[in-house]
């Protein structure tokens, strides 16, 4: 964005608060950012700076709004190659693979979605804060599967309101040791950060942790293992892990929340976001994404199915 301001008239004949003006005047910019706009001296009405929200605009008042550039998050750009589900104007689908990080922290500076994606879109730059352009969600770095980016504000809102409001429907495939209590269930136990190690996340009482519900059911059952179709309610972090491991049923491959050891060649736990169901800005009716099953992931199936 140029710091440039933009002017605008407002000609209606009947009076309307300001900030109702610019949310009409701006439909990609979230309220928030536009109410930070007001409260930072960027918006000025005949000549004078706009003092609040609510000021009254009438017939023929002139409106400058001078949009600064989005605070540079200090990532730098990098040219990896993105698997693209879906792309329009608002919104990108992304298949990330296993072992890419969502956006950097501690450990992982370089490399990850956030970097990719700022290549590929330069428009998410800023949207919804500067250390994390662009994310609504997230995965973790060793489960593959479709994550959404933002490429503006008002898409970010939206689509935070509809994780929010559990409006959206995710399904994953996992593999776990041994089999659940019953084919079919829910588990729905408070999860919270794990007193004893501070990395971790685990089943809590609901007074100190946060509601997680998830759904699962039974797809095909080895002689060690049960492949799961789940369905987190909620979107707590390492929700699935956590809950399958307090079944007793740990995701096969997973060394934090399961075994140290697996009897599998599984570079990672077998945990893939394979289906995503959501309503994406401007439409009404609920689209759903797919995202095909890794062939490492498939490669285990494979193994497991000669072995019945």
């Amino acid at each position: 964005m140029s710091d440039k301001p933009v002017s605008l008239t407002y000609v209606e004949n009947k009076p309307q608060r300001l900030d109702k003006f610019l949310v009409q005047s701006f439909p990609n910019f979230s309220r928030s950012r536009l109410q930070k706009l007001i409260n930072t001296g960027n918006v000025i009405v005949d000549e004078e700076i706009a003092k609040k929200s609510g000021q009254i605009l009438e017939q023929g008042m002139l409106v400058e709004v001078t949009i600064p550039p989005p605070e540079s998050p200090g990532l730098v750009p990098e040219q990896i190659p993105l698997s693209v589900i879906f792309e329009n104007d608002d919104l990108l689908v992304i298949d990330k693979p296993a072992g890419m990080v969502v956006h950097p922290s501690a450990g992982h500076k370089t490399g990850t979605l956030v970097h990719a994606a700022l290549a590929y879109a330069p428009q998410v730059e800023g949207v919804g804060g500067k250390k994390r352009p662009g994310i609504v969600h997230r995965l973790d770095k060793a489960t593959s599967g479709l994550i959404l980016l933002a490429k503006n504000d008002r898409a970010h809102q939206w689509l935070q309101n509809q994780f929010r409001d559990r409006q959206v429907s995710k399904t994953y495939l996992a593999l776990v040791d041994g089999a659940p209590p019953t084919p079919n269930g829910k588990i729905d136990t408070a999860i919270g950060r794990d007193l004893s190690h501070r990395k971790r996340m685990a089943v809590t009482t609901p007074g100190r942790g946060r509601e997680a519900i998830t759904v699962y059911k039974t797809l095909e059952e080895f002689k060690e293992y049960t492949l799961l179709e789940v369905h987190p309610l909620t979107g707590r972090t390492h929700q699935i892990r956590v809950h399958l491991s307090f079944l007793g049923c740990p995701v096969a491959g997973d060394t934090v929340y399961g075994k140290r050891h697996s009897t599998l060649s599984l570079n990672r736990h077998f945990l893939h976001a394979n289906r995503l169901k959501i309503i994406i800005p401007g439409e009404v009716t609920p689209r759903v994404f797919e995202a095909k099953i890794p062939q490492d992931l498939e490669d285990i199936l494979i193994e497991l199915r000669r072995g019945k």
